[in-house]
């Protein structure tokens, strides 16, 4: 067997393997008994009939093609070892050549490889627009009313109808001249200005006192009765109204209702909270913009064999998932609203965007260098149980044991990446002024959790679980979300 190594594509390489005589007879051979197995020879015992009788009977180039595929079997992946080539997808037979002058035959055999950029652009500091995570005082006084219309009550209404007010209605419905009873509705309270029922309701409401009977012409509501979908006329008689009263806001009042004091206290945490999670959905977004900076000045695309593969394992760990629900994939594409190609072209999309981060941030930490001691690996194996119970050094032990400590490695050198990403990355508004995103710390004895945490790293990771580069991706995708 001779084989040769060429370069079809930046991470794509075709290994031609060629076979000689001596290894096609052999092949042949194995082939002969595969095939008598299978097929009646007078005087012979299935497996056993030579392989001239097995030629004559089945063709000579039958028997050449399958003992070619006999041998592709067999010595492919020896050739694939002797050539130190690494795929990390399933390696294809792209060409075979078997017309050569003295009988060998030529297999050429396509592997992908994982892509490692040798060499980065200076990223340098880059400016990354984000929004001012600025809490305004309307948006604590929305949060404060929230609280005091949980606790409103409602008082007779006098005067006209406006947003905000409850009428209690009769509902007539008429098509041309005929009364539509089915569409019809009786001491019905509605709260005006909502928009949430018949089309035109609250424009016919508003202004209107007690007592009073307004028509007008609207579709109804899809569904709405045997009419729905159907123009109407409609007959409104407000028969009472009610106006909503909050409550002041006092501190007794936020003592009765919250774990706070007084209204400064409840005012205060509202505000910090509120902070913490615009700060925080920012640095996401920072996150993610500053991936996307880098991935755009970059010039790689992922070999198409690997986007395939990852696909795959995507759709596979899916159906798996969704089996597990008994529900099938035909009626998860009707319930999310689309068709099986739209559904492909965004499992494509994600998983080409996923690889392409992971080698990014793999290709940023091998150009940096960067080693991970026991010390990162046992701070790393803490953040993972998160106060669960287990020795972080004893779990890290067992992983090297096991031989998954790569794994371990991979997230962490990917973590700080990605962290040296967004170091690098200013936020700005859409003015370019400088933009604090500091995390808010949220100091609270019932919440053990930062609220502004730093934005979640392990999202690359989390992509890579159901890759077929990942040794353990077939037992990882059982559990994965």
């Amino acid at each position: 067997m001779h084989t040769e190594v060429k370069e079809s594509g930046r991470f794509e390489r075709t290994l031609t393997v060629t076979l000689d005589n001596d290894e096609l007879a052999d092949a042949k051979q194995k082939a002969a008994r595969k095939l008598s197995k299978s097929m009646k020879i007078k005087g012979f015992r299935p497996g056993k009939a030579p392989l001239t009788v097995v030629e004559r009977m089945a063709g000579a180039d039958y028997v050449r093609a399958e003992a070619i595929e006999e041998a592709i079997q067999s010595v492919v992946p020896s050739a694939i070892d002797e050539s130190g080539l690494d795929p990390v997808t399933v390696p294809s037979v792209s060409a075979i050549r078997d017309e050569n002058e003295d009988g060998s035959v030529e297999i050429d055999i396509l592997v992908t490889l994982w892509p490692v950029l040798e060499s980065l652009p200076d990223f340098g500091s880059f400016e990354i627009e984000v929004e001012d995570p600025s809490v305004t005082p309307e948006e604590v006084a929305e949060q404060l009313d929230a609280l005091r219309n949980q606790y409103a009550e409602l008082e007779d209404h006098e005067g006209v109808l406006g947003d905000g007010d409850f009428a209690m209605i009769d509902i007539t419905v008429t098509q041309g001249n005929e009364v539509v009873e089915s569409a019809a509705a009786k001491d019905l309270m509605y709260e005006v200005g909502t928009e949430s029922f018949i089309p035109g309701l609250d424009e016919l409401l508003a202004g209107v006192e007690v007592g009073s009977t307004v028509t007008g012409d609207t579709t109804l509501p899809e569904g709405y009765s045997d009419k729905g979908g159907e123009e109407v006329t409609i007959a409104v008689t407000v028969k009472e109204a009610k106006t909503k009263v909050l409550p002041e806001l006092t501190d007794d009042m936020v003592e009765d209702a919250t774990d706070f004091h007084t209204v400064e206290e409840l005012t205060e945490a509202i505000e910090r909270n509120m902070a913490a999670y615009k700060v925080h959905t920012q640095r996401q977004i920072l996150q993610d913009k500053a991936v996307q900076y880098a991935l755009n000045e970059l010039d790689f695309e992922v070999p198409e064999a690997l986007i395939t593969a990852e696909v795959e394992a995507r759709v596979q760990n899916l159906v798996r998932r969704l089996q597990s629900d008994n529900i099938d994939i035909q009626d998860y594409l009707r319930i999310m609203g689309q068709d099986e190609a739209s559904f492909v072209a965004s499992m494509r999309d994600q998983a080409d965007h996923a690889l392409s981060t992971r080698i990014l941030l793999e290709s940023i930490a091998a150009v940096e260098n960067w080693e991970v001691e026991d010390d990162d690996l046992v701070a790393h194996v803490e953040q993972l149980l998160d106060g669960q119970p287990g020795d972080p050094r004893e779990l890290v032990d067992a992983w090297k044991d096991s031989g998954q400590v790569e794994s371990l490695t991979g997230d962490i050198l990917r973590e700080r990446a990605l962290t040296s990403l967004i170091d690098a990355a200013s936020p700005v508004d859409a003015d370019g002024n400088p933009v604090d995103l500091t995390p808010v710390v949220i100091e609270d004895e019932d919440e053990d959790e930062d609220t502004a945490e730093e934005p979640d790293t392990d999202v690359v990771a989390d992509d890579s679980d159901a890759s077929p580069m990942n040794d353990d991706a077939s037992d990882d995708s059982e559990e994965e979300e």
